[in-house]
Protein backbone atom coordinates (compact mmCIF):
# COMPACT_ATOMS: atom_id res chain seq x y z
CA UNK A 1 0.00 0.00 0.00
CA UNK A 2 1.40 3.25 -1.06
CA UNK A 3 1.64 6.47 0.77
CA UNK A 4 -1.89 7.94 -0.80
CA UNK A 5 -3.49 4.61 -0.36
CA UNK A 6 -2.63 4.79 3.70
CA UNK A 7 -3.76 8.50 3.89
CA UNK A 8 -7.03 7.90 2.27
CA UNK A 9 -8.21 4.54 2.35
CA UNK A 10 -11.17 3.52 0.51
CA UNK A 11 -14.74 4.29 1.58
CA UNK A 12 -15.68 2.00 4.15
CA UNK A 13 -19.24 -0.26 3.44
CA UNK A 14 -19.27 -0.39 7.89
CA UNK A 15 -19.35 3.11 7.55
CA UNK A 16 -22.08 5.49 7.56
CA UNK A 17 -22.55 9.56 7.83
CA UNK A 18 -23.17 8.94 11.41
CA UNK A 19 -18.93 8.68 12.03
CA UNK A 20 -19.47 12.49 11.29
CA UNK A 21 -19.24 14.07 14.58
CA UNK A 22 -22.58 16.13 15.36
CA UNK A 23 -24.37 13.88 12.71
CA UNK A 24 -27.80 11.68 13.93
CA UNK A 25 -30.28 9.80 11.77
CA UNK A 26 -33.62 8.32 12.01
CA UNK A 27 -35.78 7.06 9.99
CA UNK A 28 -40.03 7.36 9.34
CA UNK A 29 -41.24 4.36 6.90
CA UNK A 30 -44.11 3.59 6.23
CA UNK A 31 -44.18 0.19 3.63
CA UNK A 32 -48.12 0.31 3.12
CA UNK A 33 -48.05 3.27 1.24
CA UNK A 34 -44.59 2.66 -0.38
CA UNK A 35 -43.17 6.02 1.37
CA UNK A 36 -41.07 7.79 4.23
CA UNK A 37 -38.46 10.29 5.52
CA UNK A 38 -35.04 10.43 6.78
CA UNK A 39 -34.06 13.13 9.00
CA UNK A 40 -30.40 14.31 9.34
CA UNK A 41 -30.14 16.01 12.77
CA UNK A 42 -27.26 18.22 13.78
CA UNK A 43 -28.85 20.07 16.45
CA UNK A 44 -25.79 22.25 17.27
CA UNK A 45 -25.68 23.12 13.84
CA UNK A 46 -23.52 23.10 10.63
CA UNK A 47 -22.55 25.03 7.79
CA UNK A 48 -24.66 24.11 4.82
CA UNK A 49 -24.41 24.47 1.40
CA UNK A 50 -26.69 22.84 -1.54
CA UNK A 51 -26.32 21.67 -5.36
CA UNK A 52 -29.45 21.04 -7.46
CA UNK A 53 -28.84 19.65 -10.30
CA UNK A 54 -32.75 18.42 -11.39
CA UNK A 55 -34.72 19.98 -14.13
CA UNK A 56 -37.96 18.93 -11.79
CA UNK A 57 -36.63 19.64 -7.86
CA UNK A 58 -38.42 19.71 -4.99
CA UNK A 59 -36.92 21.85 -1.91
CA UNK A 60 -37.34 23.91 0.91
CA UNK A 61 -34.93 26.46 2.60
CA UNK A 62 -32.16 26.27 -0.40
CA UNK A 63 -32.23 30.05 -0.81
CA UNK A 64 -30.85 30.06 3.05
CA UNK A 65 -28.13 28.38 1.82
CA UNK A 66 -26.15 30.68 -0.80
CA UNK A 67 -22.64 31.85 -0.09
CA UNK A 68 -24.21 35.27 -0.06
CA UNK A 69 -26.63 34.83 2.67
CA UNK A 70 -26.70 35.70 6.30
CA UNK A 71 -27.31 32.45 8.64
CA UNK A 72 -24.72 30.40 7.86
CA UNK A 73 -25.57 27.56 10.32
CA UNK A 74 -28.71 24.59 10.15
CA UNK A 75 -30.46 22.26 12.34
CA UNK A 76 -31.12 19.27 10.36
CA UNK A 77 -31.72 17.94 6.56
CA UNK A 78 -35.42 16.02 5.66
CA UNK A 79 -35.41 13.86 2.59
CA UNK A 80 -39.06 12.63 2.27
CA UNK A 81 -41.41 11.04 -0.06
CA UNK A 82 -44.74 12.33 -0.98
CA UNK A 83 -43.83 14.84 -4.31
CA UNK A 84 -44.46 18.29 -3.32
CA UNK A 85 -46.88 17.22 -0.57
CA UNK A 86 -43.77 15.74 1.51
CA UNK A 87 -41.97 18.88 2.03
CA UNK A 88 -44.75 19.95 5.01
CA UNK A 89 -42.58 17.08 6.85
CA UNK A 90 -39.87 19.32 7.53
CA UNK A 91 -42.56 21.04 9.84
CA UNK A 92 -41.72 18.39 12.40
CA UNK A 93 -38.53 18.79 12.32
CA UNK A 94 -38.68 22.38 13.62
CA UNK A 95 -41.45 21.32 16.64
CA UNK A 96 -39.12 18.98 17.51
CA UNK A 97 -35.74 21.25 17.74
CA UNK A 98 -37.76 23.85 19.07
CA UNK A 99 -38.82 22.47 21.56
CA UNK A 100 -34.81 21.33 22.79
CA UNK A 101 -34.48 25.01 22.54
CA UNK A 102 -32.32 24.31 18.91
CA UNK A 103 -32.22 26.61 16.31
CA UNK A 104 -30.81 30.05 15.14
CA UNK A 105 -30.88 32.75 17.67
CA UNK A 106 -33.26 35.85 16.71
CA UNK A 107 -34.44 38.36 18.54
CA UNK A 108 -36.91 36.72 20.95
CA UNK A 109 -36.87 33.61 19.77
CA UNK A 110 -34.74 30.64 18.37
CA UNK A 111 -35.83 29.69 14.95
CA UNK A 112 -34.67 26.06 13.50
CA UNK A 113 -33.41 25.92 9.99
CA UNK A 114 -34.26 22.68 8.21
CA UNK A 115 -33.82 22.87 4.62
CA UNK A 116 -35.80 19.41 3.00
CA UNK A 117 -35.73 17.75 -0.75
CA UNK A 118 -38.41 15.38 -1.96
CA UNK A 119 -38.38 12.45 -4.41
CA UNK A 120 -41.51 11.20 -6.24
CA UNK A 121 -42.88 8.07 -4.85
CA UNK A 122 -46.79 8.32 -5.27
CA UNK A 123 -47.17 5.64 -7.35
CA UNK A 124 -45.57 2.59 -6.08
CA UNK A 125 -48.32 1.87 -3.04
CA UNK A 126 -51.63 3.63 -2.15
CA UNK A 127 -50.42 7.17 -2.71
CA UNK A 128 -49.45 8.03 1.22
CA UNK A 129 -47.32 11.29 1.99
CA UNK A 130 -44.90 11.50 4.85
CA UNK A 131 -46.80 14.51 7.57
CA UNK A 132 -44.92 16.83 9.87
CA UNK A 133 -45.79 14.09 12.79
CA UNK A 134 -43.62 11.18 10.63
CA UNK A 135 -40.76 13.30 10.54
CA UNK A 136 -41.10 14.33 14.34
CA UNK A 137 -41.25 10.88 15.17
CA UNK A 138 -37.88 10.26 12.68
CA UNK A 139 -36.13 12.63 15.23
CA UNK A 140 -37.40 10.74 18.20
CA UNK A 141 -35.91 7.49 16.57
CA UNK A 142 -32.54 9.66 15.50
CA UNK A 143 -29.28 7.86 16.80
CA UNK A 144 -25.50 8.49 15.96
CA UNK A 145 -25.77 4.49 15.41
CA UNK A 146 -25.19 3.10 12.04
CA UNK A 147 -28.88 3.98 10.17
CA UNK A 148 -30.92 1.35 8.55
CA UNK A 149 -30.41 0.73 4.68
CA UNK A 150 -32.74 -0.26 1.83
CA UNK A 151 -36.23 0.12 1.92
CA UNK A 152 -36.70 2.52 4.66
CA UNK A 153 -37.46 6.35 5.35
CA UNK A 154 -37.23 8.36 2.24
CA UNK A 155 -36.02 5.68 0.02
CA UNK A 156 -39.21 3.42 1.03
CA UNK A 157 -41.34 3.92 -2.03
CA UNK A 158 -37.60 4.83 -4.29
CA UNK A 159 -37.00 2.74 -7.45
CA UNK A 160 -33.89 2.82 -9.80
CA UNK A 161 -33.72 2.13 -13.75
CA UNK A 162 -37.12 3.22 -15.19
CA UNK A 163 -35.32 4.48 -18.78
CA UNK A 164 -37.58 1.73 -20.26
CA UNK A 165 -40.55 2.64 -17.84
CA UNK A 166 -41.28 1.80 -14.50
CA UNK A 167 -42.76 -1.89 -14.82
CA UNK A 168 -39.05 -2.94 -16.05
CA UNK A 169 -37.32 -0.65 -12.97
CA UNK A 170 -35.60 -2.45 -10.05
CA UNK A 171 -35.84 -1.31 -6.38
CA UNK A 172 -34.26 1.63 -5.15
CA UNK A 173 -33.74 2.98 -1.52
CA UNK A 174 -31.35 4.21 1.20
CA UNK A 175 -27.99 3.72 1.34
CA UNK A 176 -24.81 5.04 3.07
CA UNK A 177 -20.79 5.17 3.23
CA UNK A 178 -18.35 7.00 4.76
CA UNK A 179 -14.28 7.49 4.64
CA UNK A 180 -11.69 8.31 7.08
CA UNK A 181 -8.71 10.55 5.95
CA UNK A 182 -5.16 9.89 7.74
CA UNK A 183 -5.36 13.29 10.30
CA UNK A 184 -9.38 11.52 11.66
CA UNK A 185 -11.32 13.74 9.62
CA UNK A 186 -14.58 12.00 8.49
CA UNK A 187 -16.84 12.35 5.56
CA UNK A 188 -20.07 10.85 5.01
CA UNK A 189 -22.73 10.15 2.39
CA UNK A 190 -26.44 9.10 2.93
CA UNK A 191 -28.75 8.98 -0.39
CA UNK A 192 -32.73 7.92 -1.38
CA UNK A 193 -31.72 7.03 -5.02
CA UNK A 194 -34.81 6.82 -7.12
CA UNK A 195 -33.11 7.48 -10.77
CA UNK A 196 -34.12 6.78 -14.32
CA UNK A 197 -30.93 5.95 -14.94
CA UNK A 198 -28.90 2.28 -13.84
CA UNK A 199 -26.93 1.63 -11.15
CA UNK A 200 -23.12 1.07 -11.75
CA UNK A 201 -19.68 -0.24 -9.68
CA UNK A 202 -18.15 2.72 -9.34
CA UNK A 203 -14.50 0.89 -9.63
CA UNK A 204 -14.81 -1.12 -12.56
CA UNK A 205 -18.24 0.73 -14.32
CA UNK A 206 -19.75 -2.78 -14.35
CA UNK A 207 -23.67 -2.28 -14.50
CA UNK A 208 -25.31 -3.17 -11.22
CA UNK A 209 -28.77 -2.59 -12.04
CA UNK A 210 -30.91 -1.70 -15.51
CA UNK A 211 -34.29 -1.63 -16.91
CA UNK A 212 -35.27 -5.47 -16.76
CA UNK A 213 -35.79 -7.55 -19.97
CA UNK A 214 -39.31 -8.52 -20.36
CA UNK A 215 -39.95 -12.07 -20.97
CA UNK A 216 -36.54 -13.10 -19.58
CA UNK A 217 -33.95 -12.63 -17.68
CA UNK A 218 -30.88 -10.46 -17.14
CA UNK A 219 -30.72 -6.79 -17.46
CA UNK A 220 -30.13 -3.74 -20.19
CA UNK A 221 -27.62 -1.11 -19.87
CA UNK A 222 -30.08 1.79 -19.34
CA UNK A 223 -27.84 4.63 -21.08
CA UNK A 224 -27.60 2.17 -24.47
CA UNK A 225 -31.36 2.03 -24.17
CA UNK A 226 -31.47 5.28 -24.34
CA UNK A 227 -29.16 6.00 -27.06
CA UNK A 228 -31.75 3.13 -29.48
CA UNK A 229 -33.15 4.99 -32.51
CA UNK A 230 -36.36 3.13 -31.56
CA UNK A 231 -36.10 4.64 -27.66
CA UNK A 232 -39.34 6.62 -26.73
CA UNK A 233 -39.00 8.66 -23.34
CA UNK A 234 -41.11 6.12 -20.59
CA UNK A 235 -44.57 7.89 -19.95
CA UNK A 236 -43.83 9.60 -16.22
CA UNK A 237 -44.57 12.63 -14.88
CA UNK A 238 -40.88 15.25 -14.49
CA UNK A 239 -39.42 14.88 -11.36
CA UNK A 240 -40.42 11.48 -10.81
CA UNK A 241 -37.04 10.13 -10.34
CA UNK A 242 -35.38 12.22 -8.10
CA UNK A 243 -32.20 11.41 -6.23
CA UNK A 244 -31.72 13.21 -3.02
CA UNK A 245 -29.15 12.92 0.05
CA UNK A 246 -26.10 14.54 2.27
CA UNK A 247 -22.86 14.55 2.21
CA UNK A 248 -21.02 15.73 5.88
CA UNK A 249 -17.70 16.06 6.93
CA UNK A 250 -16.45 16.84 10.42
CA UNK A 251 -14.09 19.23 8.89
CA UNK A 252 -14.48 23.41 9.09
CA UNK A 253 -15.75 24.98 6.25
CA UNK A 254 -17.18 28.08 4.85
CA UNK A 255 -20.45 27.90 3.47
CA UNK A 256 -18.76 28.74 0.02
CA UNK A 257 -16.78 25.28 0.60
CA UNK A 258 -19.98 23.57 1.85
CA UNK A 259 -21.36 24.23 -1.63
CA UNK A 260 -18.31 22.87 -3.18
CA UNK A 261 -18.70 19.27 -1.40
CA UNK A 262 -22.71 19.58 -2.01
CA UNK A 263 -21.73 19.98 -5.91
CA UNK A 264 -19.14 16.93 -5.47
CA UNK A 265 -21.92 14.67 -4.25
CA UNK A 266 -23.73 15.06 -7.89
CA UNK A 267 -19.89 13.84 -8.76
CA UNK A 268 -20.00 10.64 -7.21
CA UNK A 269 -23.86 10.13 -8.54
CA UNK A 270 -22.79 10.89 -12.21
CA UNK A 271 -19.72 7.75 -11.33
CA UNK A 272 -23.07 5.25 -10.15
CA UNK A 273 -25.83 6.64 -12.29
CA UNK A 274 -25.75 6.55 -15.46
CA UNK A 275 -27.53 8.27 -16.64
CA UNK A 276 -27.91 11.58 -14.10
CA UNK A 277 -29.12 14.60 -14.18
CA UNK A 278 -32.01 13.93 -17.08
CA UNK A 279 -34.91 15.88 -17.41
CA UNK A 280 -36.88 13.30 -15.88
CA UNK A 281 -34.78 13.69 -12.46
CA UNK A 282 -34.62 16.37 -9.79
CA UNK A 283 -31.33 15.61 -8.32
CA UNK A 284 -30.56 17.54 -5.42
CA UNK A 285 -27.67 17.11 -2.35
CA UNK A 286 -26.78 18.87 0.70
CA UNK A 287 -23.56 19.37 2.56
CA UNK A 288 -22.82 19.81 5.77
CA UNK A 289 -19.59 20.93 7.77
CA UNK A 290 -20.18 20.16 11.68
CA UNK A 291 -16.68 21.71 12.38
CA UNK A 292 -16.83 23.92 15.58
CA UNK A 293 -14.42 26.89 14.48
CA UNK A 294 -16.63 30.29 13.72
CA UNK A 295 -14.64 31.14 10.25
CA UNK A 296 -11.79 30.36 8.01
CA UNK A 297 -12.66 27.06 6.11
CA UNK A 298 -10.04 25.03 5.02
CA UNK A 299 -6.89 25.24 2.39
CA UNK A 300 -8.11 24.43 -1.20
CA UNK A 301 -5.65 21.53 -1.32
CA UNK A 302 -7.56 20.51 2.03
CA UNK A 303 -10.75 21.23 -0.30
CA UNK A 304 -9.88 19.05 -3.05
CA UNK A 305 -9.57 16.14 -0.75
CA UNK A 306 -12.72 16.66 0.82
CA UNK A 307 -14.84 16.70 -1.94
CA UNK A 308 -12.93 13.38 -3.50
CA UNK A 309 -14.17 11.86 -0.50
CA UNK A 310 -17.42 12.78 -1.04
CA UNK A 311 -17.56 11.88 -4.40
CA UNK A 312 -16.45 8.32 -3.64
CA UNK A 313 -18.55 8.10 -0.35
CA UNK A 314 -21.78 9.01 -2.69
CA UNK A 315 -21.05 6.55 -4.98
CA UNK A 316 -20.96 4.21 -2.62
CA UNK A 317 -24.05 5.19 -0.71
CA UNK A 318 -25.86 4.46 -4.12
CA UNK A 319 -24.87 1.16 -4.99
CA UNK A 320 -25.38 0.19 -1.10
CA UNK A 321 -29.28 1.75 -1.48
CA UNK A 322 -30.35 -0.82 -4.71
CA UNK A 323 -28.31 -3.86 -2.84
CA UNK A 324 -29.60 -3.59 0.53
CA UNK A 325 -33.23 -2.41 -0.47
CA UNK A 326 -36.00 -5.48 -0.54
CA UNK A 327 -39.01 -5.57 -2.88
CA UNK A 328 -42.26 -3.46 -3.02
CA UNK A 329 -45.37 -2.52 -4.73
CA UNK A 330 -44.10 -5.31 -7.87
CA UNK A 331 -40.57 -3.52 -7.99
CA UNK A 332 -38.03 -6.56 -7.15
CA UNK A 333 -34.95 -5.94 -5.55
CA UNK A 334 -31.50 -7.33 -6.34
CA UNK A 335 -31.71 -9.85 -3.95
CA UNK A 336 -34.82 -11.06 -5.10
CA UNK A 337 -33.27 -11.20 -9.09
CA UNK A 338 -29.99 -12.17 -8.40
CA UNK A 339 -29.46 -13.98 -4.96
CA UNK A 340 -27.82 -12.36 -2.39
CA UNK A 341 -24.20 -12.58 -3.80
CA UNK A 342 -21.72 -10.33 -4.77
CA UNK A 343 -23.49 -8.35 -7.41
CA UNK A 344 -23.25 -10.59 -10.16
CA UNK A 345 -22.10 -9.93 -13.52
CA UNK A 346 -25.32 -8.62 -15.54
CA UNK A 347 -26.50 -9.54 -19.05
CA UNK A 348 -25.79 -6.01 -21.38
CA UNK A 349 -26.85 -5.45 -24.68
Amino acid sequence: MNDLEQRYAKANPAGSITDVHGIAVGHYTDLDGGTGCTVVLCERGAVAGVDVRGASPGTRETDLLAPTTTVDRVQAIVLGGGSAFGLRAAEGVVDYLSERGSGHQAPGARVPLVPAAILFDLNLCVPTVPGPEHAYRACKSASRQRPEEGTVGAGTGATVAKALGRDRAVKGGVGTAALRLGDGTAVGAIVATNAIGGVHDPESGRMIAGPRRLGGTGMLDAVQSILAPDWAPPSMPAGANTTIGVVATDATLTKAQAARLASAAHDGLAIAVRPAHTVHDGDAFFALATGRAQSGGVAPARLDCLTAAAAICMAEAVVRSVGQAIGLGGVPALSELNGEVDYPRLEHG
